[in-house]
């Protein structure tokens, strides 16, 4: 039987708001980290080998003279999340290097030809072991350079009114990424297996959405050359 869709919720979104499942799942404003409001990393997912963008590292080709995964983390770095870890694994030297300049932490998959969950796990269980805690997650494509700022603003603006605790941007109702988890979910992101990331944490739990952006970018990824122009 196949998951269900989340609902969809659209801004403005009113603090304390429980669209999603009739309750906050968010981490209880007493058990956050210290300041008051809740710390939202990104988790960049940079690792894969881009087999059907054929010899070239799609993470590397030039879109607006910047290389794709410069784009996704400068997403990320213009937003509020912080701080913005990447995931890297296939050629990671010259994906670092891609990124030099930037106020990243970078982590490394040995994992990475065995799929995206084995990034998630990484880059989950690097904020997770963290020394100053986080309340929840942004998670990027490092394949997906025309997600706007404002996308990932608004998924943690739904965050912070409570409209749920696993979220996914959503455009003309269709799920796309980023996506945001609480950090509840940290133990089992850093538990799943296989392809799926985050999905079946995303449709199978009582406090997911979808929050509905006007952004065609977080329905496009880059799987072949032609996906540029």
């Amino acid at each position: 039987m196949p998951s269900r869709e989340p609902p969809l919720v659209e801004p403005p979104f009113e603090t304390g708001e429980d669209t999603a499942s009739g309750r906050s799942g968010r981490t209880d404003q007493s058990e956050r980290s210290a300041g008051g409001s809740a710390r939202i990393a990104g988790v960049l997912l940079a690792a894969g080998t881009s087999d059907r963008f054929g010899e070239r590292n799609k993470l590397l080709a030039s879109h607006e003279g910047a290389p794709l995964v410069r784009h996704a983390a400068a997403t990320l770095l213009a937003s509020t999340v912080d701080p913005v870890v990447v995931v890297v694994g296939y050629e990671s030297e010259r994906v670092v290097d891609a990124l030099d300049g930037l106020d990243v932490e970078v982590v490394h998959n040995p994992a990475y030809k065995s799929g995206q969950a084995s990034s998630v796990r990484v880059g989950i269980r690097a904020l997770r072991d963290r020394p100053e805690p986080v309340d929840a997650a942004v998670v990027a494509l490092g394949d997906m350079p025309f997600v706007d700022v404002a996308t990932i603003e608004t998924l943690c603006d739904a965050y912070e009114s409570g409209v749920g605790d696993a979220l996914a941007a959503a455009y003309e109702g269709a799920r796309g990424n980023p996506v945001l988890f609480d950090r509840r979910f940290f133990d089992d992101l850093v538990d799943v297996a296989g392809d799926v990331g985050g999905r079946e944490i995303l449709l199978d739990s009582d406090d997911s959405a979808r929050v509905a952006v006007p952004d065609s970018g977080v329905r496009r990824d880059v799987d072949e050359p032609s996906d540029l122009s």
